[in-house]
């Protein structure tokens, strides 16, 4: 057993951060009243106070905060008022990720994050700050299959006796980075962001210097305000490509015997860790700009703890690769998924109309809503009903599957295209959905749900051939069958 140990004291800075992170929201709209009061000076010291506080609990914080490892298992107390004494078994352990931000770079320092197999985040630990050699040797200790040793200075001595293995590795150049954050389709997220944090700063804008910059807009001539939009929306662009290379910057995959280990990252750099039996699906998503271009995501759906919150749902295994790469890249990192179908079953043509009235219903009624009060402006909704006419018929066309003896391959589409591979073993639930209309024309839809980083995951296709469908429901009855023998 190795001694109790505290983490780095650079991790008083992060827990005072945290703190005052976690208040700032709450206090600004204090801040600005008292601010309009003339009680502004006592907000100030108001502020200083609860600093000080925040830096005081923080360091009593940091004193209370041990960690100790032992031969199988990881001990962690912490607590000011309410002590808690957490033990984490080694056998329970299913990833454990290490991050440095911009801070724990300064000062060689990384985030160790330890997930166990359940969802539960009261299970799991988290080593805000230690150094980033300790880090590794945690690392290593909690997840190699030796006897664990107990001074975290000594040296492991490698078996000379084996040689040396060449795990499978793949990487992402800056210049792939930078196609990728160009067609990421992060425009629109950063605008409506930007539309949003507007809409909210624009109440906090002094009343004369929002009427002074209003009345200057509305004097430019039409073509000043064409450039700057122009010059705005660019920039919005450009926002998009350099975030997209700051996140994944420097990325590298590689494949182990029972895990995939990823880093990435420039200013806050992540090193993350995916065991291969935690995967429950591996997805391919194509944007709407990237279709044409041949380009794709590749990503993977994850069962319990918290690879990274950021991502979402599902953990991206490679940012962009060619269309015609994916089969090469999967059989190569992670082959028990490379078996990737180039024939799919198609919609039958009679599911046709379902799409287009899905697609069309609230385009129409605008259509006829702006027909009727604004006739001037009944174009805008016609070119809208016309996209989402197309974007019916795409819809009906990519829908499909591919059903083989131990996999069940989606391809569906809302705006992005997207393929999720299902392995028998990993689809928690089945579900089989008909109503009149369908029974009628012998169609059916289908609902294959996994788990995933929260609750679980639904995969929806509508209106199959109801034999197609009830030939999936018996082979995934009969895995079903096979599990219980």
């Amino acid at each position: 057993m190795s001694e109790a140990k505290r983490l780095h004291p650079a991790a008083i800075i992060f827990r005072a951060i945290n703190a005052i992170r976690q208040s700032i929201f709450g206090l600004l709209p204090i801040i600005l009243l008292a601010s309009n009061d003339g009680l502004f000076k006592y907000v100030i010291l108001g502020v200083v106070v609860l600093t000080v506080v925040f830096i005081i609990f923080s360091v009593i914080g940091w004193m209370k905060f041990t960690y100790q490892l032992d031969e199988d298992q990881l001990r962690i107390e912490q607590g000011i008022f309410i002590r808690k004494k957490r033990t984490i078994s080694k056998n329970r352990i299913q990833s454990i990720d290490l991050s440095q931000n911009v801070i724990h770079r300064i000062f060689g320092l990384t985030k160790v994050q330890i997930e166990t197999a359940g969802s539960d985040q009261d299970v799991d630990a988290a080593l805000t700050a230690v150094t980033f050699t300790e880090g590794q040797w945690l690392h290593d200790q909690l997840k190699a299959k030796r006897p664990t040793v107990t001074n975290s200075d000594e040296h492991l001595v490698a078996d000379e006796s084996k040689p040396e293995i060449d795990y499978p590795s793949r990487t992402i150049s800056f210049q792939k980075l930078f196609i990728a954050g160009s067609t990421s389709g992060s425009f629109g997220i950063i605008l409506a962001l930007l539309a949003f944090l507007s809409s909210q700063v624009e109440t906090l804008i002094p009343d004369k210097i929002y009427q002074d910059t209003t009345t200057w807009l509305v004097s430019q001539a039409i073509e000043t305000i064409v450039i700057l939009s122009i010059l705005f929306f660019i920039g919005i662009w450009l926002v998009g490509i350099v975030g997209t290379i700051i996140k994944y910057g420097n990325f590298t995959i590689t494949r182990y015997e029972e895990e995939l280990y990823i880093t990435r990252g420039l200013l806050e750099k992540k090193q993350t860790t995916i065991p291969l039996k935690r995967i429950q699906a591996v997805g391919i998503t194509q944007s709407i700009i990237r279709q044409p271009l041949g380009l794709a995501t590749i990503f993977v759906e994850i069962a319990g703890g918290e690879t990274d919150k950021q991502e979402g749902t599902n953990t991206i295994l490679f940012p962009l690769l060619r269309k015609n790469k994916i089969h090469d890249f999967l059989n190569e990192i992670i082959p028990e998924y490379s078996d990737l179908p180039e024939n799919y079953t198609a919609l039958p043509k009679r599911a046709l109309p379902y799409y287009l009235i899905r697609s069309i219903w609230i385009p129409l009624l605008a259509t006829i809503a702006v027909g009727i009060f604004f006739i001037d402006w009944i174009w805008i909704p016609i070119i809208v009903l016309a996209l989402s006419i197309l974007l019916g018929v795409l819809t009906h066309r990519t829908n499909s599957f591919n059903l083989t003896e131990s996999m069940l391959t989606l391809q569906m589409r809302q705006l992005s295209k997207e393929i999720i591979m299902l392995k028998q073993k990993r689809i928690q639930a089945f579900e089989k959905k008909q109503h009149i209309l369908h029974r009628k024309q012998n169609l059916a839809s289908l609902k294959g749900s996994i788990l995933n980083n929260f609750f679980g995951r639904d995969y929806r296709l509508s209106e199959l051939e109801e034999e197609d469908v009830d030939r999936i429901a018996d082979w995934y009855s009969y895995t079903e069958k096979q599990g219980s023998d």
